[in-house]
């Protein structure tokens, strides 16, 4: 292209990608003007004005204003702050968007009312603030009543939704199914009744008792040890495998441990027995269940909303570490 060289609008709208009208509209804004015309009138341009069109073809693709064209041309804004400008504006109607999808989709999903369409819309709009105090008067009423041990009502309450600042449609689907659940007066009652029961019956007064908690809370460092271990391909029959295999009998012997009974002896054959209840594991949790209660679909749902892929544990490794650590396997 000559740098010196004029162009007829018809030139100019092919090399831009325009149309004529659409030349000729920006130059009666002011957006970009013709370097000259001919004694007919009609316009002509150089090569500075047809770059200036193509670029304003593309701003105004990116949803850019006129005016702040305008400003970008005439130097008083740049490229980088329009830039900025409008990346936050689109950040903002993606989240926009993401909201009408997810209550859309709960719409279709549950055949929703009136009604629950405001709700719903209300809900994926909720401050922090409110969602934590929405879950902090969930868990109010569901620990009143009976006496929970404390320390389970702090891990329950500790798991809790964080919607992220971008959150995703299914992330936003999924707070607004764990909203109506935690606000719904019998879910409470029934979750209430669920974890009553699990902690007053059966083993459960043995399992949630003062000095099981205190082992449960002491094995956690030798889980974390175990998937730590797996995750970098530590090897179950190594020094540091038989190592993590005999904490983790030190401390699976002594969880049932009484002023009168010492615990569980740590026998070959016990670590052969336990090594073979963690492949049983490794098998159950390839098997995928539904939740059985509404307790473990909340969980589920603050898995979900919070994007956190389920962590599996590593059973074969340890089952492998604990084969390898019985004295008769060496």
């Amino acid at each position: 292209m000559d740098m010196n060289e004029l162009y007829a609008i018809g030139d100019v709208a092919r090399r831009t990608g325009l149309s004529v009208s659409a030349v000729r509209y920006y130059a009666d804004a002011g957006v970009v003007t013709p370097a000259a015309s001919t004694p007919a009138g009609h316009r002509l341009y150089d090569v500075s004005a047809i770059s200036r069109l193509e670029l304003v073809r593309t701003l105004r693709e990116l949803d850019a204003g006129l005016d702040e064209i305008r400003r970008v041309l005439a130097g008083e804004a740049t490229l980088r702050e329009l830039a900025t400008t409008h990346l936050a504006l689109l950040a903002r109607q993606e989240a926009r968007l993401r909201s009408r999808r997810a209550v859309l989709s709960t719409i279709l999903r549950q055949d929703s009312t009136a009604e629950q369409v405001t709700l719903m819309h209300k809900l994926v709009g909720m401050p922090d603030e409110e969602r934590d105090r929405l879950v902090d008067d969930f868990w109010t009423e569901v620990s009143t009543g009976w006496e929970p041990p404390e320390r389970m009502v702090q891990w329950w309450r500790a798991a809790r939704p964080v919607l992220p600042e971008q959150p995703t449609a299914k992330q936003l689907e999924a707070w607004i199914e764990l909203a109506e659940l935690v606000r719904d007066p019998e879910t409470r009652r029934t979750v209430r009744h669920e974890l009553h029961e699990v902690c007053n019956t059966g083993v459960g007064p043995l399992m949630t008792s003062s000095p099981m908690l205190d082992s449960l809370e002491a094995g956690m460092p030798i889980s974390e040890a175990v998937m730590t271990a797996a995750k970098e391909g530590v090897s179950p029959d190594s020094p540091r495998g038989r190592e993590i295999a005999d904490q983790w009998m030190g401390w699976l012997t002594t969880i049932f441990a009484t002023p009168d009974s010492p615990g569980i002896p740590d026998t070959p054959e016990f670590r052969t027995e336990t090594a073979e209840h963690m492949s049983a594991g490794a098998e159950w949790e390839r098997t995928p269940v539904e939740p059985e209660g509404l307790f473990e679909r909340y969980m589920d749902l603050v898995t979900t909303v919070n994007d956190e892929p389920p962590e599996f544990f590593p059973y074969e490794w340890l089952a492998a570490a604990l084969h390898a650590s019985v004295p008769s396997a060496h």
